[in-house]
């Protein structure tokens, strides 16, 4: 089953969330103090997992400012805290069908709610209790005779009672002790039953669960065997280093117990090198670290406990400083991390059935892109094992692939016309438009993120000079592809860097490890050692940095080069209106500049001889002028036909790139 919305109420600073739908994955996003936690542990006290137990207790979770009306507010009876909807798999309504028949299943959620000073949960089941009935009386293969004794009783009650007063016949009795047997005499109760083992277990885990990093395990012992001891949250730090223990193999009784440590040293080495390679899996911070875990007598000179007895060390080697370091000496994020690590492993043992995660800004120390990996820790690891809300601040935690999954909390307070600030309470929105700024600038911030991401930058991106190189590669391309030639692969974005000099910032700025990046770049002899540069920094792959001038005859050139003079010509006189003695030709092209190859250079040149009032060249307007006038490049002439080969051999270069 999958929880498919919640509302809360009388919790804490929540009167009433309203209710609020969730996904698989589902992000909590507010203000600090707006109430995140709130919400999240009055999910957690609906069926709270014995690792993180949490329950509702009137004195410290109803609202202060109601508590001495509770009884008048809730007319003597027990207030609500979480009413919850599930949406039931396929699987667990055949399995209803097959126990009560399948008119009986009426829908496909279940609702469970929860109340101060109760034991356990209320339950609201999709069943049709009078057909219910009638299937279990057409399955006990009664004859019609016997089928008209028992009747057509609508309720469970009556349906005991007839077949108490038939009860001498044998059918009839087997069949009155198949429904007593049932919880409660209840056809509700024994649909519960079959429901419950799929009802899931609820972790709650904070951003200060830390594991420590030593511990004086003969203590750590007497705590252990004390749960309301162990369960208080000064000594929760310790309870991550035991269950540590466990996680190994190696119970703390056996530590304890024993006279050499060689066996669970053993134990406590292969466990430690298990965590190492999942916390790498997914940690890109440091690769080059191992997490290392003993056991061994305290030392005199040490601080008491720790100077006697058993103690238990948690640290940290770096394999390329040669050097380890304790475990708390790490950072917040780090420790965080593996302590999370650790309590998930030890609640997935001790869990009955499934295991529902709610989590307390998590990764709240770590670096943005750290931040990024635990949310693909959550994606890849958790989410197809187990549903997920957790809480944040940070544009890095919010699912930048499905920010709608995000819930705005908000704590709100409503003013009267004499300016007097009444609270209202936390809120959960899914309407983002409503919320205040403030709330949702988690929101704006990964979603500029994500724009930058893809609407500048595509998967297959080729960075170029300037916006006037895509419009002529735009225009060469739809010609080739008109002429059934190859064009430019349409999986390729192309975006303007400004410059061979931007294109390395560009890429490190807006690159992400899963983007393929390729450059096609102006070339001059001044370019060269920049060029080289850029290929020797690897921030580009190997292969994908290519410049016009591989693609001509001549040793300097931009993307004007890929067209033949006469041709180009053409669009400049078609961009300018230039014509008689002012049209530009190959020869005035030439002659306008002769210490350069490059022809924009040249047009650059012949612009500023023109009489006035002559138009200022710009390398723009004729690319898009040349976008607007397709039929420049139609047809056989020579020039054309030179201009579109040319052309052609640099996209199946381009193309050629997305392979590898």
């Amino acid at each position: 089953m999958e929880l498919k919305s919640v509302r809360i109420k009388n919790f804490r600073s929540v009167e009433d969330s309203g209710e609020f739908t969730v996904e698989h994955l589902t992000c909590l996003v507010g203000k600090n103090e707006a109430g995140k936690t709130a919400i999240l542990q009055a999910i957690a006290g609906l069926n709270p997992h014995p690792a993180t137990p949490f329950g509702y207790e009137l004195e410290r979770d109803y609202p202060k400012r109601y508590l001495a009306r509770y009884k008048e507010r809730h007319e003597g009876k027990q207030a609500e805290v979480i009413r919850s909807v599930w949406e039931l798999s396929e699987e667990e309504r055949d399995e209803l069908k097959g126990e009560f028949g399948p008119d009986a299943v009426t829908g496909t959620t279940i609702t469970v709610s929860r109340y101060y000073n109760s034991t356990g949960t209320v339950w609201t089941l999709p069943i049709d209790e009078e057909k219910a009935i009638a299937f279990l009386v057409s399955q006990r293969g009664f004859s019609a005779a016997e089928k008209s004794q028992v009747g057509s009783p609508k309720t469970i009650r009556e349906l005991i009672a007839k077949l108490t007063e038939l009860e001498a016949n044998t059918k009839h009795k087997t069949f009155l002790d198949l429904v007593n047997a049932y919880p409660y005499k209840s056809i509700y109760s024994r649909a519960r039953e079959i429901l419950e083992p799929h009802f899931p277990q609820f972790m709650y885990f904070s951003n200060y669960d830390r594991m420590n990093a030593m511990v004086h395990l003969p203590s750590l012992n007497a705590w252990a065997n004390d749960k309301t001891l162990f369960s208080n949250d000064l000594y929760r730090g310790d309870r991550l280093f035991w269950e540590f223990l466990e996680y190994s193999g190696v119970p703390l009784s056996e530590i304890l117990g024993t006279t050499t440590f060689e066996s669970f040293n053993a134990k406590l080495q292969a466990a430690s090198n298990v965590l190492t390679e999942e916390i790498l899996e997914y940690w890109t911070q440091n690769q080059d670290i191992e997490i290392r875990v003993s056991v061994a007598e305290g030392l005199p000179g040490d601080p008491a406990p720790f100077n006697s007895g058993a103690v238990g060390r948690a640290r940290i080697y770096n394999l390329l400083h040669k050097a380890d370091t304790s475990f708390s000496e790490r950072s917040a994020g780090f420790t965080w991390f593996f302590s999370f690590l650790i309590k998930f492993d030890r609640v997935k043992k001790d869990a009955t059935g499934n295991v529902f995660l709610l989590l307390d800004e998590p990764g709240l120390t770590l670096h943005g892109l750290a931040q990024a990996d635990l949310l693909r820790y959550f994606t890849e690891k958790l989410e197809p094992h187990h549903q997920i809300i957790y809480s944040t601040h940070s544009p890095f935690m919010v699912p930048h692939d499905n920010i709608m999954a995000s819930r705005i909390v908000e704590d709100l307070v409503e003013v009267d016309g004499r300016g007097r600030r009444t609270p209202t309470g936390t809120m959960v929105r899914e309407d983002v438009l409503k919320a205040e700024k403030d709330s949702v600038f988690p929101l704006q911030g990964a979603l500029g993120y994500s724009l930058t991401q893809s609407l500048f930058i595509g998967k297959h991106t080729v960075l170029v000079e300037g916006p006037g190189d895509i419009l002529y590669l735009q225009a060469l391309s739809a010609e080739l592809i008109r002429r059934q030639r190859t064009g430019l692969n349409p999986k390729w974005v192309m975006c303007p860097a400004g410059g061979i000099d931007k294109i390395q910032s560009f890429v490190s700025l807006f690159a992400g490890n899963s983007l393929d990046v390729v450059a096609l770049s102006d070339y001059t002899k001044k370019d060269k050692n920049k060029l080289e540069n850029l290929r020797k920094s690897e921030v580009i792959k190997d292969g994908g940095v290519l410049s016009i001038a591989d693609f001509v005859t001549q040793e300097e050139a931009d993307i004007e080069d890929l067209f033949d003079p006469q041709l180009f010509c053409t669009i400049v006189n078609g961009t300018y209106e230039l014509k008689g003695k002012q049209a530009l030709d190959p020869g005035k092209l030439i002659a306008a500049d002769e210490n350069t190859q490059r022809q924009v250079k040249k047009a650059e040149a012949y612009f500023n001889v023109l009489p006035e009032p002559a138009p200022l060249y710009s390398h723009f307007t004729p690319a898009s002028w040349l976008l607007m006038h397709p039929e420049t490049l139609a047809g056989g002439a020579e020039p054309v036909l030179e201009t579109l080969k040319r052309a052609e051999t640099l996209f199946e270069a381009l193309n050629g790139l997305i392979a590898k």
